[in-house]
């Protein structure tokens, strides 16, 4: 089940949220978010919620554990950091492991056809997190294996993040508030995501699905660029209008999660994009792999294996395939150029700051044309076309033209526009807050109404992280 459906919205939504309201104490309404947590999953993965329920209750255990016989807790610890990792490597990894060693030793080895359980590297990672701050005494192991459930299993972030720490919602599992304010709150920041995924973000990937697959020969400069910036928009809208509909559902039972996206493509640097693109899973690797393998306290050299290491793993993470792995690899490359040439350094004035921009959404733009290639080969001759392909006859011309509908040129504009803080110091700002509100009451409803006449005429609609 996801989000941007009709069943959600109408059916679903609904009868938890009352629930949830009406039942009286913390424990009822914990109960009842837990069993409505298993039936979002199992909608979608009937069988794979047993492993979802059975990783939650070794994890459990795990802590338990190490809480109990601090003197082997390093052992626990890393026996349930190899089990976890291991669950990753079977479900998502299998698959392409057996090839890659066919391939390279020319050996026979049947390739295993394993589906991926949806959402496994979110909730697998939640899960590691609990288990390693219950070793570094972060947090206590919890004793009621309900609420550790309840904290993997929540369905607002279950299937594509945010990536929550329990101790950032300890308190609110175990006492929350459930104000008219904050579902409110809630309500807006779910259909502006909902809009983003909608509205904006399905366009998008119209466009670079027709493009993407189409035939070689007719990918030309125009095509190839429409396509890249396309699926730039898409990823983005589509991802981070997720985040934006988990914080929003959070608000509204009660939770307050932490932001994922604090809008990336106005980043002057591939460091600083990082910073505000997937803030989760940029925190999560920073605390639970880049520190732990020196971080920058052992040198420059040091720094940079590290940082480079991360972004291998940030790569593998995403999915079973070459062009993921290229990806990671690639912005820990930039990485690196930033960190040894003085240039990317130095402060400088508008005119810097500019091309530092310009530099910044020009690789990523690349990176994102590696990230959505079926294949390396694919990838290669894209970001050829985009620079070279600028004598291809008119069926490419032909073709990118097609896409350039009143639709997509009037989305196109709102996706650049609403990509930027354009209007963000309007919130804080007394003169326009008012003002704000109210555009951002009005826009909420005129978003939900389209959302929902779009969603009922049953058009393009799938989550580009419904399997990660």
């Amino acid at each position: 089940m996801v989000f941007s459906s009709l069943v959600f919205l109408c059916i679903f939504l609904p009868i938890v949220f009352l629930g949830h309201t009406i039942l009286p104490g913390i424990r009822a309404k914990n109960a009842m978010l837990l069993l409505a947590s298993l039936v979002f999953y199992a909608y979608g993965e009937p069988v794979y919620v047993v492993l979802m329920v059975a990783s939650a209750l070794c994890n459990y255990l795990f802590a338990l554990w190490i809480e109990r016989f601090q003197d082997q807790k390093k052992w626990i610890v890393s026996v349930a950091v190899i089990l976890n990792l291991a669950l990753l490597v079977i479900f998502k990894y299998a698959g392409f492991l057996t090839e890659s060693v066919n391939t390279m030793f020319g050996t026979g080895f049947p390739v295993p056809d394993i589906r991926l359980p949806i959402g496994i590297s979110f909730f697998t990672f939640q899960a590691m997190s609990y288990v390693i701050d219950v070793y570094r005494g972060a947090n206590k192991a919890q004793k009621n294996f309900g609420k550790v459930l309840l904290y993997i299993s929540f369905f607002p972030q279950l299937i594509a993040g945010p990536i929550v720490k329990y101790h950032d919602v300890e308190q609110e599992i175990e006492h929350r508030t459930q104000s008219a304010d904050g579902v409110a709150r809630g309500i807006r920041r779910f259909i502006a995501g909902l809009s983003k995924k909608v509205l904006i973000s399905n366009v998008m990937g119209m466009t670079a699905d027709a493009l993407f697959g189409a035939a070689v020969g007719t990918l030309g400069a125009a095509t190839a660029w429409v396509g890249a910036l396309s699926y730039l928009f898409q990823i983005y809208f589509d991802f981070s209008g997720y985040s934006d509909m988990a914080i929003g559902l959070g608000w509204m039972f009660g939770f307050h999660f932490k932001e994922n996206f604090n809008y990336p493509y106005s980043s002057t640097s591939i460091r600083e994009f990082w910073r505000r693109w997937h803030i989760s899973l940029s925190s999560w690797f920073l605390e639970y792999l880049y520190i732990p393998l020196g971080g920058n306290r052992k040198g420059k050299v040091r720094t940079c294996i590290n940082k480079f290491i991360v972004f291998l793993c940030t790569g593998i993470w995403h999915g079973a395939n070459v062009t993921f792995l290229f990806w990671g690899i690639y912005h820990g490359c930039f990485l690196m150029l930033e960190e040894f040439v003085p240039f990317f350094r130095k402060e400088g004035g508008k005119i810097k700051t500019a091309v530092m921009r310009i530099y910044t959404l020009l690789v990523v733009c690349i990176g994102f044309v590696f990230f959505r290639a079926d294949t390396m080969t694919q990838g290669m001759q894209w970001v050829k076309a985009m620079f070279t392909g600028f004598s291809m006859g008119t069926a490419s011309t032909s073709l990118a033209l097609q896409q350039l509908t009143p639709l997509y040129l009037v989305t196109f504009t709102v996706a650049c526009i609403a990509s930027f803080p354009v209007f963000e110091k309007w919130k804080s700002d007394g003169r326009y807050q008012e003002f704000y509100n109210n555009m951002a009451f009005v826009c909420s409803i005129v978003g939900l109404v389209l959302c929902m006449l779009s969603l009922a005429g049953g058009t393009y609609n799938p989550f580009i992280y419904f399997r990660f």
